[in-house]
């Protein structure tokens, strides 16, 4: 059994927890760190869909790995919601062969790439978890609190049992 499904439902566990913690930041002297957090969180959200064009075979409009124009937190937070369900059902369907399949891509930059199925799907749970650390620190920067991103912790909210002695 995959440990795919359950690292995509703990992505999308600490996206919610991490969006719904930034929409407490109303300061407006926080402005430009909330914006710098919301830039990063774009930056997934864009690699995000990149990865799920490439590994649906599609083409993407996407000319780099961020846009010109930075979302408002709500509105990223219900694409990247949409984007999380893709991912997690993806990761419920696939089977153990198309996991290893190679495809091949072209990077925003233009560089040609190759990666099997389970490598991409990797690169998006790790690139993620890595980026909402940023994001983490930034809230740290202005004395805000980030939730706890942390398999461990997921596992044991969504079963409850597991701390039973």
């Amino acid at each position: 059994m995959s440990l795919l499904p359950t690292l995509f439902a703990q992505k999308t566990w600490a996206n919610n927890e991490l969006y719904n913690q930034l929409a407490t930041v109303t300061a407006p002297e926080h402005a430009d760190a909330l914006h710098a957090a919301i830039r990063m969180l774009n930056h997934i959200y864009v690699v995000d869909r990149i990865f799920r064009a490439h590994l649906l075979g599609q083409a993407h409009s996407y000319k780099a790995t961020n846009t010109d124009e930075t979302p408002e937190l709500g509105e990223l937070q219900f694409a990247v919601a949409e984007t999380d369900a893709w991912y997690e059902q993806y990761s419920t369907s696939i089977t153990p062969e198309q996991l290893k399949e190679n495809i091949a891509f072209k990077f925003t930059d233009g560089d040609a790439g190759r990666m099997t199925r389970e490598e991409m799907l990797a690169h998006i749970i790790t690139h993620g978890a890595y980026h909402r650390g940023n994001v983490g620190q930034i809230l740290k920067s202005i004395s805000v609190a980030a939730p706890r991103d942390l398999l461990t912790k997921f596992l044991h909210v969504r079963e409850p049992g597991r701390r039973a002695a």
